[in-house]
């Protein structure tokens, strides 16, 4: 191969008359190079675009329901706060498809996990409320996929979710709380799995073993590394941890999410790419999310939003319940305590102090101790509920749980005396 015609070196020999000089080897191996270069950035902009594609193409628009919300507009509260933000998590419990070994399908879904997580205006703080699943309430007519409307109707939580879906659901709690719900996301079953699986596992501590076949438990007591499986069976445990209240399980469903996250803070995955894609692939392929978070633009803006919030400062905690009056396998609202944590966060202010404590006996917001019934139980007849102030003062720690949740047997995530894990 001769220098190529053209080129200053080339037309300085010809005037001369001399023959064009070969290419030198370098120099060839300088080009290839760079072509090789060019098309591997090529390729990696290519493939990166692909997986990008992928990624967005699992999130599930709600559609339906951001359109059932839309009509309802009029009786829908008012955001109070508006760089502050009120997003609905729940996690449905659709037997479905893969989700089918968990139960039979019986054509309808409920709510198996209701959170309500609000993100302060300014950043500095995240507080997640959770909604008991048997917690009386009304819920508003809603609509169903046909266009009719269900009749209002004084019952478990839960029910709303099957009765008009997230729409349903959402507006329940709306008018529960008082608080705009800005965003919803709705995860199933296999999602959870499948994040879990792809951050390694979480660990938790029991001081007892737990076997609990309808949740397809069974685990011995002390440190243990939860995989996807175990750990969907550890969330929704009830029968074998404790004294089988719901209760009991959304204090362990707090405590294994403040874990989760950890999980991924502490291990660098935020920073790795491939680690990285297999969190976003896990999420994003059983997420259902209103237009808002349904893009991954959209929902690495929100993350990077919390990204520096402490995690002292995320906070978990369930809404001041008691048992109900007239069946205590039901829940009913602490007041005037309730109003108190929904007016803090409706209005972006600190939670309470006494507020932030855990579950406990008594009027605060403790389980009884007797286990919830079934959801597909007969709705309790409806009374006047019971409005008793929530006990101040408590001295219990406000902040948030160690990566490593021990569990004393009943669910509460602190430490007891007898802690196998030191």
């Amino acid at each position: 191969m001769t220098e190529p015609e053209g080129t200053p070196q080339a037309e300085h020999r010809a005037e001369e008359g001399l023959p064009l000089r070969p290419l030198r080897p370098r120099r060839r191996r300088l080009r290839w190079a760079a072509l090789g270069a060019s098309l591997a950035v090529l390729a990696a902009g290519g493939a990166a675009l692909h997986l990008y594609d992928r990624l967005e193409g699992n999130i599930r628009t709600d559609v339906e329901a951001v359109n059932q919300l839309r009509r309802f507009e009029g009786e829908r509260p008012r955001p109070v706060v508006q760089e502050a933000k009120n997003i609905l998590l729940i996690g449905s419990d659709d037997r479905s498809g893969e989700n089918g070994r968990y139960g039979q399908d019986t054509g309808t879904q409920r709510s198996d996990t209701t959170i309500l997580l609000h993100l302060s205006a300014d950043r500095s703080g995240a507080t997640g409320v959770s909604i008991p699943r048997d917690l009386m309430v009304d819920i508003p007519a809603c609509e169903r996929p046909d266009g009719t409307l269900t009749e209002p109707l004084f019952t478990q939580f839960n029910w709303a979710f099957e009765r008009g879906g997230t729409a349903c659901t959402v507006r329940t709690v709306e008018q529960l709380t008082g608080i705009r719900v800005d965003h919803h996301l709705v995860v199933d079953f296999t999602g959870f799995k499948k994040l879990v699986d792809a951050v390694g596992g979480v660990e938790v501590c029991l001081a007892e073993p737990v076997d609990d076949p309808d949740a397809h438990l069974v685990l011995d007591a002390g440190r243990q590394l939860l995989d996807g499986e175990q750990a969907l069976g550890y969330v929704r445990a009830r029968k074998g941890i404790g004294d089988g209240s719901d209760t009991q399980r959304m204090a362990r469903q707090q405590d294994f999410l403040k874990s989760l996250l950890s999980e991924v803070r502490d291990d660098g995955i935020l920073t790795s790419p491939a680690e990285l894609y297999r969190v976003l692939d896990a999420v994003t392929s059983s997420l259902t999310a209103d237009p808002g978070l349904d893009s991954l633009a959209e929902l690495y803006e929100l993350a990077d939003s919390v990204r520096g919030i402490p995690e002292g400062r995320v906070r978990f905690l369930t809404a001041p319940r008691q048992p109900y009056t007239y069946n205590p396998n039901r829940d009913e609202l602490v007041q005037p305590a309730a109003d108190r944590l929904f007016a803090a966060l409706r209005d972006d202010r600190p939670v309470p102090a006494d507020l932030l404590a855990g579950p406990s006996d008594g009027p605060s917001g403790a389980s009884s101790g007797a286990p919830s019934a079934s959801p597909s139980g007969e709705p309790a007849p409806r009374g006047a509920l019971r409005a008793q102030e929530a006990a101040a003062g408590s001295d219990a720690d406000p902040g948030a749980s160690p990566a490593g949740i021990t569990v004393p047997g009943d669910g509460a995530g602190s430490p007891s005396a007898g802690n196998p894990c030191g």
